[in-house]
């Protein structure tokens, strides 16, 4: 196994790798950056290798690092290893791991999708936080979902952020992004249940009359969902607020409801 190594901050690699903090050059590239060796595990295991794998010298050996480079290796892949401080540099992170993996971005389109391969599927509306985001991927493997479709301009997927809080599901689950005039004729053209938490017209979450494929609408962090959209919904649930809170956070709220729709579908 050959390695390639960087010593200088100039280096056009490190200037590249770096540069993919940024969504515009993310989107430009189509490539995005997994931090630590635990992703990168979830990642391989799940049948997904890096285009690169980049490791600060004189780490600590481990097992699984190992069978990863050996794989990238195999698969065409190339392995770096450069000082603690560049590999700093490249994820902005003063106490950075000590690997980091490029991978190519994968394909988000609805055509891509299999409605039927899952009960459960979770869509957000402009969702802002990567972290609610990677939180929703998260809840999505855990309930079996199909995956998570992003309406609108919501945050982006494969940020740091975001992959990080998915804590690997980013790997596991399906991602779509699509315009809601997009995605409206895409759920009407096949089977498919509507569903959002709301105030208006809503039944009781608990025991509401959930069918599959069913596709949860979670909106806006701040503005909730469109009345527009709201009236699309085939099925308006409301969730008891007891406290001061008016609301759910919205990754919360999508996980409350992804497990409602479980129990009443599996039950």
């Amino acid at each position: 196994m050959t390695h390639k190594h960087i010593s200088g901050f100039s280096n056009p690699t490190v200037k590249y790798l770096r540069s993919l903090r940024d969504k515009k050059h993310r989107r430009r590239t189509g490539q995005f950056l997994v931090e630590g060796l635990r992703l990168l595990e979830d990642a391989r295991v799940s049948g997904r290798l890096p285009r690169e794998l980049v490791m600060a010298e004189g780490r600590e050996p481990h097992e699984l690092l190992d069978q990863l480079m050996a794989q990238v290796d195999g698969a065409g892949g190339e392995v770096v290893t450069t000082t603690p401080d560049i590999l700093s540099k490249i994820t902005g992170k003063s106490n950075s791991q000590s690997v980091i993996g490029l991978f190519d971005e994968f394909e988000t389109g609805l055509d891509l999708l299999d409605r039927d391969a899952a009960h459960i599927w979770l869509v957000a509306q402009e969702l802002r936080d990567p972290g609610n985001l990677g939180t929703m991927l998260r809840t999505c493997d855990a309930v079996g979902a199909g995956g998570l479709i992003l309406i609108n301009d919501c945050a982006d997927p494969f940020s740091a952020e975001a992959v990080r809080a998915s804590m690997g599901a980013v790997f596991t689950q399906q991602v779509a992004q699509a315009p809601w005039e997009e995605f409206v004729p895409w759920l009407r053209a096949g089977p498919g249940q509507l569903v959002a938490a709301s105030l208006r017209e809503a039944v009781p979450y608990r025991g509401a009359d959930y069918a599959a494929p069913c596709f949860i609408l979670v909106g806006n962090e701040s503005q909730g969902l469109p009345q527009a959209y709201e009236d699309e919904c085939d099925l308006r649930v409301t969730m008891p607020m007891r406290g001061r809170a008016d609301s759910l956070n919205a990754a919360v709220a999508g996980a409350v409801l992804a497990y409602e729709v479980l129990a009443r579908l599996d039950g």
